[in-house]
């Protein structure tokens, strides 16, 4: 096999890598557009707190706010309320991230009360015994609250007294991010114990827009007993995710330690329950009154509160922004197990993450989050793998240079036994051996970049670092694809493209194009039937057309890397010298 032959290979097999996942792993229909439905509750889980009553239609998020009485919330990083009439958390804004990468769009809404348009509310209660008789808070309890807004430096306290011993409380701090400590105390005044059970519950009304890939994980999340679950087969048995909890039954575990919710992209609301006290956990779909009801909860294990006593229970909240060093610190500093998993690094975790880390520090510390950092980060990432693998690519390219200057010997080997398929073979081997060239040895700095390749997809895919992330000229996301066309002259016709795909190639996958085209012609040219010739010829053009849907920063990483690989190829294949051999 001749050298041209394995580069061919080569981008084939990588050619393959790439799209065969998306062969493999089809995009994922769109799930259909809301409709507009009456609203309501659904029960909390075990014996606690039944319905609300159902609002008659679905009311504006700004309205259905207004038609209670609220303590707002206000830190760093995000602004809601919390409704006084169920202590529900159902108002959430996240003020760092817009919706666009125009920061004048509008603020991402994390949670929206029942009876809006996409209702996402959190709830913590109690839940008491089958056939007891307890009164309990319920959604339709109005509660006293001890301030009126819940900052960092202001907790809240919300007390409610069911007028027959019982005396409920419910104590909320916030820290300065997305973490939200929720203390629940019983004072039992009525000379009898009462058995209770402290439950949290995520409620999700309709199952939201999802990206078009499935290879991001949204939906159900989960960490119990040190397991991850989630939508891939790779995680566990269950499959923690919305089509599969739409078919039923609930997911229902047990676990000490761990965390459950719902994750997006880029965001995630998820309960975090005491660490050191065993809970049972349920992820379930209700589909009553035409509307998909998801609810994630868990419900401790029955406690006592002793007569004139008390019983408290303390549980945690996160909702927020999927930031990568805020969930290290809090796995550590809480002991949430790990929490750095709902961010989905995918099966290259090994890689992936030690990849987001490197960008990030180059960000941070080199580059002091200048303009254009996180691009600026992919181009040092880049030099630093390529210095990494130089002792193997210079051997690789050392081969390459002597299978180039054994082209005539081999030519001379075709002419002269090109009838004879095995006796060519034979003595094209017996050539190599001679003068110590490997003709494989060219495929390895394609095959060593792949795991590399694919790893920088998922971080500029999932991390939210790289989400709106500018870079010089026209990238002002390097998370998404390149914005310009060749169409309009990349924007100096002063016409608008149509949003074909195959029409969408922007300036940067055409240099990536031509940087891989002149990587091509470095390589030694052998003497190769027309087919294999024009095949050999389209992989730039065919290469150019499919990364250009792909994200902005990973076009850049690959015409970087190409740049340097053509430095590097040429300096050594120039000084690559072999002495004639015969045959």
């Amino acid at each position: 096999m001749d050298q041209n032959r394995n580069v061919i290979l080569a981008l084939v097999i990588s050619f393959a890598i790439l799209f065969g996942w998306q062969l493999l792993f089809p995009s994922k229909p769109p799930p259909p557009p809301p409709q507009s439905q009456p609203q309501g509750q659904p029960a909390a889980p075990g014996a606690g707190p039944g319905a609300v009553a159902a609002a008659e239609t679905v009311k504006p998020r700004a309205e259905v706010l207004a038609q209670t009485p609220r303590i707002a919330i206000r830190t760093p990083k995000i602004a809601g309320s919390i409704a006084l009439i169920g202590a529900e958390l159902d108002d959430l804004t996240l003020l760092d991230y817009s919706e666009t990468a125009d920061p004048k769009s509008p603020k991402i809404e994390l949670l929206s009360p029942d009876g809006s348009e996409h209702p996402y509310f959190v709830d913590f209660g109690w839940a008491q015994p089958s056939g007891a008789a307890v009164k309990l808070p319920g959604p339709n309890t109005r509660w006293s609250a001890s301030g009126a807004e819940l900052t960092p430096q202001q907790p809240v306290d919300l007390t409610w007294d069911n007028g027959e011993g019982l005396r409920f409380k419910r104590h909320y701090a916030v820290d300065d991010n997305y973490m939200f400590t929720v203390t629940q105390t019983v004072e039992n005044d009525t000379g009898q114990p009462v058995s209770l059970s402290a439950y949290g519950r995520i409620v999700r009304v309709g199952e939201p827009p999802a990206s078009t890939t499935y290879l991001l994980h949204e939906g159900p999340i989960a960490v119990l007993n040190g397991t991850l679950h989630d939508g891939g087969w790779w995680a566990s048995p269950d499959r923690y995710n919305y089509a599969d909890v739409k078919k039923g039954p609930p997911l229902t575990d047990t676990t000490t330690g761990g965390w459950l919710g719902f994750t997006d992209k880029y965001w995630l609301t998820t309960l975090v329950p005491e660490q050191q006290a065993p809970v049972t956990t349920e992820v379930r779909y209700n589909g009553e009154g035409h509307r998909d009801v998801f609810q994630a909860d868990f419900t401790s294990s029955g406690q006592t509160v002793p007569a004139h006593g008390a019983l408290s229970t303390e549980n945690r909240l996160f909702a927020g922004a999927k930031e990568v060093h805020l969930f290290d610190y809090y796995e550590s500093a809480l002991g949430i197990p790990r929490f750095d998993r709902a961010i989905d690094f995918g099966l290259f975790y090994w890689i992936t993450k030690p990849i987001f880390l490197a960008l990030d520090f180059f960000s941070t510390h080199i580059f002091y989050n200048a303009y254009g950092s996180f691009g600026l980060s992919i181009l040092l990432l880049t030099l630093c793998i390529k210095l990494l693998f130089f002792p193997l690519a210079n051997k690789s390219y050392r081969a390459m240079g002597k299978m180039k200057a054994l082209q005539p010997e081999m030519q001379k080997l075709r002419e002269r036994f090109g009838d004879d398929k095995a006796r060519l073979n034979q003595e094209m081997m017996a050539l190599y051996k001679r003068v110590g060239a490997n003709p494989m040895a060219g495929c390895l700095p394609i095959f060593i970049q792949i795991p590399v390749f694919f790893s920088l997809y998922k971080v500029l895919y999932v991390t939210i670092e790289m989400r709106h992330a500018p870079f010089y000229g026209w990238i002002h996301d390097l998370s998404a694809p390149d914005p310009t066309t060749f169409v309009n002259l990349f924007g100096l016709l002063p016409f608008a493209a149509p949003n074909i795909s195959f029409l969408m190639v922007g300036a940067w996958p055409i240099m990536m194009g031509l940087t891989q085209y002149l990587q091509q012609k470095l390589n030694p040219q052998a003497a190769i039937d027309p087919v294999q010739q024009k095949m050999f010829m389209l992989l730039p053009i065919v290469f150019t057309y499919m990364l250009s849907q792909f994200a902005a920063g990973l076009v850049i990483y690959w015409t970087w890397n190409n740049l340097l690989s053509i430095a590097q190829q040429w300096m050594i294949m120039r000084r690559a010298t072999v002495a004639p051999a015969t045959a």
